[in-house]
């Protein structure tokens, strides 16, 4: 078997090497944890030794797997195998599913969102083998008694003296309150390994990874705790909760009208968002979401994706780009900043339902932590967001201007 060069964070050895029925790993952003455990399983299931293992990955969100855990577990086998990746492993599209061509074990993704996907996990089969070990991505997204349902799949007698039964958690830690701290972490038990891995630990991180860390724990120091050094926090102060992440029709024939809002961005995020509108509500409906690019390789990047009917709503003090953009054929203005506007906007956000495709990745990073600032003095937030991580956020804040003060240009 021709494989390529495989490197690990030497911070997972024991999680890799671990046969516990629970190994809950708690990170930073960065902290390389999901690619870790996306290699450790297309190693193991790539193995003889494991013939009979199959693994199901969850989600809250189904739709949610093709960019995030299926393109990691992709990822992993080109590492892996390198040009021959197609002589060792099938990839399925619809549905996601992975099959070693060597072993037989697969691979399959589900949700946990609702009834109807918590029934779907009820009559999960394979062809060969057993279900032996679920991965849960994003752990603190899921209920406990999501947990417990998938827990009790991971019984019966096994087909091979090497297998044996594992359920993974990896997740950006949040509320010290979480029932993922009381269940795995504040106990000792035998058959619980937990983990604690930060960007710091990740060979892999580019030096601009780590420059955009020290900016946030200097603007951000709550935030920081949790997303930088991943210890547990509080995610008190979040502005938006009025979203749902799902998939839809992003055709612009069903909308009222479409934007693509954008914020400039070299060291930060360049964030372009293409929204639609229909019945007053909000649907964000693709993202070009970049660092350190120029805006000429921004706009090769966005050709044959934007639509250039479209008018695009800018960061205002960047006019020189504007003009750039303009030239390159598209409808590109200035947001005008005023007093209190970024209030108003984000009112306007709070006060209509979003939507946003599973496809926009960085939107759903940015608008889950997405805060008020704190101010520790007179412990409360205060009306001003956090003004890190959030280029997506300024991109959809500039989305919806027109709407919000009611321009009829809105409707072209």
């Amino acid at each position: 078997m021709s494989r390529g060069v495989v490197k690990f964070n030497p911070a997972f050895r024991q999680v890799n090497r671990s046969k516990h029925r629970y190994r809950v790993m708690k990170g930073s952003a960065g902290s390389g944890k999901s690619v870790n455990v996306a290699q450790d399983f297309i190693m193991k299931l790539s193995d003889p030794t494991y013939k009979g293992a199959n693994l199901l990955v969850v989600r809250k969100v189904d739709a949610t797997h093709r960019n995030s855990t299926f393109a990691e577990l992709q990822a992993a086998i080109n590492r892996i195998f390198g040009d021959e990746a197609e002589e060792y492993w099938e990839v399925r599209q619809s549905p996601l599913m992975l099959r070693s061509k060597v072993t037989g074990n697969q691979i399959i993704f589900r949700g946990v969102n609702d009834a109807r996907d918590r029934e779907k996990l009820k009559s999960i089969t394979f062809t060969k083998g057993k279900l032996t070990w679920i991965w849960i991505e994003e752990a603190t997204e899921v209920m406990e008694s999501d947990i417990d349902i998938l827990d009790d799949r991971l019984r019966g007698i096994l087909p091979n003296s090497n297998l044996y039964y594992q359920m993974t958690l990896t997740f950006n830690p949040v509320s010290a309150t979480h029932f993922i701290k009381g269940k795995y972490f504040d106990i000792e038990h035998p058959d619980v390994l937990t983990h604690h891995s930060t960007y710091l630990n990740n060979r892999f991180i580019d030096e601009a990874y780590h420059r955009r860390m020290m900016m946030r724990k200097e603007r951000d120091p709550e935030g920081y705790k949790i997303y930088g050094e991943g210890e547990w926090g509080e995610t008190g102060g979040l502005i938006l909760s009025n979203y749902t992440v799902h998939d839809f029709d992003t055709s612009h024939e069903r909308f009222d009208v479409m934007t693509h809002g954008q914020d400039f961005g070299f060291n930060h995020a360049n964030a372009i968002l293409t929204v639609g509108f229909k019945d007053g509500e909000l649907f964000v409906c693709h993202e070009i979401y970049v660092h350190e690019k120029d805006t000429g390789e921004i706009i090769q990047m966005a050709e044959g994706k934007l639509d250039k009917r479209f008018r695009m709503p800018c960061d205002s003090a960047e006019p020189d780009r504007i003009k750039t953009w303009k030239k390159a054929g598209y409808r590109a203005y200035p947001v005008k900043k005023e007093p209190g506007s970024v209030k108003a906007q984000i009112d306007f956000l709070k006060k209509h339902k979003i939507h946003i495709h599973p496809d926009c990745v960085n939107t759903l990073k940015e608008i889950s932590q997405w805060k008020w600032k704190f101010d520790p003095k007179k412990n409360i937030y205060l009306d001003e967001p956090v003004d890190f991580f959030d280029d997506a956020m300024a991109a959809l804040r500039y989305s919806i201007e027109d709407m919000r003060r009611g321009s009829s240009i809105a409707f072209e």
